[in-house]
């Protein structure tokens, strides 16, 4: 019997994926409206789906890679204290950077900001942010007294 799943199912597969199983299983899966009967409608539908989806996925990191350019020509810079032989007094944060670029018009995550080692040293550092799982910025970061 050939099913199209509705949902993930534990070792069938997932979402939207078109598979052959027993009869006994399929009817179990289309009564639990976990899946439905693969028929020529239902899989021109799935084809649609999967097609605006892909146009969906494409346009996300169109957006993103231009969130990238206009995020790279920025330069961001925070006033630290400082101690004795120019020691920063802790770090820059996730937070504080998401904060910064947000006064600049950039809406940004906390969570999108990767942050490779603490910022704690004067001077400039790179900073990666991730936009897309395939598309990442890389945002100067300046620290001063």
């Amino acid at each position: 019997m050939k099913i199209i799943l509705i949902e993930d199912v534990k070792k069938q597969g997932k979402k939207g994926d078109a598979i052959d199983v027993k009869d006994g299983y399929g009817t179990f899966l289309v009564n639990s409206k976990q899946a439905v009967l693969a028929s020529e409608t239902n899989l021109g539908r799935l084809k649609k789906e999967n097609d605006q989806k892909e146009k969906d996925y494409l346009n996300d990191i169109k957006q993103a890679e231009k969130l990238k350019a206009s995020i790279e020509k920025i330069e961001l810079s925070f006033v630290v204290k400082t101690g004795e032989q120019d020691k920063v007094f802790g770090s820059i944060s996730q937070k504080q950077i998401a904060e910064q670029l947000k006064e600049k018009g950039f809406n940004i995550d906390k969570k999108q900001i990767k942050v490779a080692s603490p910022i704690a040293t004067l001077g400039f550092h790179n900073v990666e942010i991730e936009l897309h799982k395939k598309v990442s910025a890389e945002v100067k970061i300046e620290l001063t007294k």
